[in-house]
């Protein structure tokens, strides 16, 4: 089998920019040392949209994975020779598998991920998803696994919005737009929240001044760095049940090393590099 082939090295890697600050080296290769797979090399690099075609058609058959975060999802579709029906519904590609011809197929593990990570949640069919991005669409294909069957969308940029709530609508989920920042004036069981640190802030303070709204329920913010974000605070003290996106990061990883490798990881492993990492 070619994955554990003698004295090759097979690399993978996590592209993006800016790319500094992602945990998935430490996820992927405490990952690869739990399994064995001594020969298998993961880094970063930083990768603009305009150089994603030029620098993936100049790696070497030894390159097995790409590990895909922004700018560079919706670039992605510019290289794959093939996208899987999720990805091509969310709009979104993370994660490029190298093919037997030398192509590249592309697939999105951040749908898994999410739904991996809120699988024990009781959202009683409702949801509120905040934001309208790539990430936002991969989230609404999450909730639709989960069986949710009521969405609000919260989201500044109203034609993006519109595109997330036609989506969902084609799942046959009753989705609405509604302005960000009157996102918590009617709480449901789940919220998840797709926002960059940037509109944490603001978007939290929709929160303030109305109680223990949120009791009962549960946000999944996928932001995993400089946690808690001040979303996360002000949803904790309105009596929310908070998850760091750290936990999608885990699980959409762990879906990456499966594909790559054709091994199952350990996820108490992982769970451990990224919280040691986090730490640091």
């Amino acid at each position: 089998m070619v994955l554990r082939a003698q004295g090759q090295v097979l690399r993978a890697a996590v592209l993006g920019s800016p790319v500094s600050h992602s945990l998935s080296p430490a996820l992927h290769n405490a990952a690869y040392a739990a399994l064995g797979l001594a020969q298998w090399s993961y880094v970063r690099r930083e990768v603009t949209s305009d150089q994603l075609v030029g620098v993936v058609s100049e790696l070497g058959d030894d390159w097995r994975g790409l590990s895909l975060t922004m700018p560079l999802k919706e670039a992605a579709f510019e290289v794959a020779n093939s996208v899987t029906d999720v990805a091509r519904e969310a709009g979104a590609i993370n994660t490029l598998v190298r093919r037997p011809d030398g192509g590249w197929d592309g697939a999105n593990t951040d749908v898994v991920g999410i739904v991996r990570t809120l699988e024990h949640v009781d959202h009683e069919g409702s949801a509120i998803l905040l934001g309208s991005g790539a990430t936002s669409r991969s989230a609404a294909l999450a909730l639709v696994e989960l069986g949710v069957r009521d969405v609000v969308v919260a989201a500044r940029n109203t034609d993006a919005a519109a595109e997330v709530v036609a989506l969902l609508n084609q799942h046959g989920v009753a989705a609405v737009h509604v302005p960000l920042q009157d996102w918590a004036r009617s709480p449901r069981r789940l919220v998840v929240s797709t926002l960059a640190s940037s509109a944490s802030a603001t978007t939290g303070e929709a929160v303030g001044g109305r109680g223990a709204v949120l009791a009962g329920s549960t946000v999944l913010d996928v932001i995993y760095a400089d946690w808690p974000t001040p979303l996360a605070r002000a949803t904790r003290d309105a009596g929310a049940d908070v998850i760091s996106g750290l936990d999608m990061l885990v699980h959409q990883a762990a879906e990456q090393v499966r594909m790559f490798t054709g091994l199952n990881p350990s996820l108490d492993v992982m769970f451990a590099a990224a919280h040691e990492a986090v730490a640091r």
